[in-house]
Formats: C-alpha cells, sequence, structure tokens
C-alpha cells in the first residue's frame, strides 16, 4: 500500500514557501496542494522528480522495445546493454 501523501492548502505554501520546499526536500515524498479544498498541484523534491523522469524514460524504452519485437525488429544484445548503461549512468 502507497503512503498517503501530505496535503496543504495553497495559503500554507504562500505563506511559508521555504519552509515547504525544506519538508518536501526533507521527506523525498510528494506534497499536495490544495486549491479551494481540491487537489490543485503536487509538489516534489528535484531529486524525486529526476527520479520519476529517469524511470519514465526507462519504461518508454521497454515499450519500444516490447513493439519492435510485436513488429519483428530487433537489436543485438551489445547495442541494449549500452543503451541500458547510458540510461543508468543518468542517475
Amino acid at each position: 500500500m502507497s503512503k498517503v501523501p501530505e496535503i496543504i492548502p495553497v495559503t500554507d505554501l504562500r505563506q511559508d514557501a521555504a519552509a515547504v520546499i525544506r519538508r518536501v526536500q526533507g521527506s523525498k515524498e510528494p506534497m499536495v496542494i490544495t486549491q479551494r479544498g481540491r487537489a490543485a498541484a503536487v509538489l516534489l523534491s528535484f531529486e524525486s522528480y529526476e527520479e520519476s523522469r529517469q524511470e519514465m524514460e526507462m519504461l518508454r524504452a521497454l515499450a519500444r522495445g516490447e513493439q519492435e519485437i510485436i513488429e519483428g525488429k530487433g537489436h543485438g544484445l551489445e547495442s541494449v546493454f549500452r543503451d541500458a548503461d547510458r540510461l543508468l549512468r543518468g542517475r
């Protein structure tokens, strides 16, 4: 079960943005910003954002590879490992 994200109203963010940013950076967890009682935005530390972006890039590459297999296209093992190493070095 995933952890419930912290939720704060936009007025709290306006009042002390620096403190809110410190909390997000310290927890490495997303924070949901609400406006008029409804979720309006999500605040992430830059580190968490980069990790998510890299994971998404890897998932897209895997999906493209699966589609290529279905279409009868393919790549050699060497090039697959080279591409995977390149993606992982970005972390």
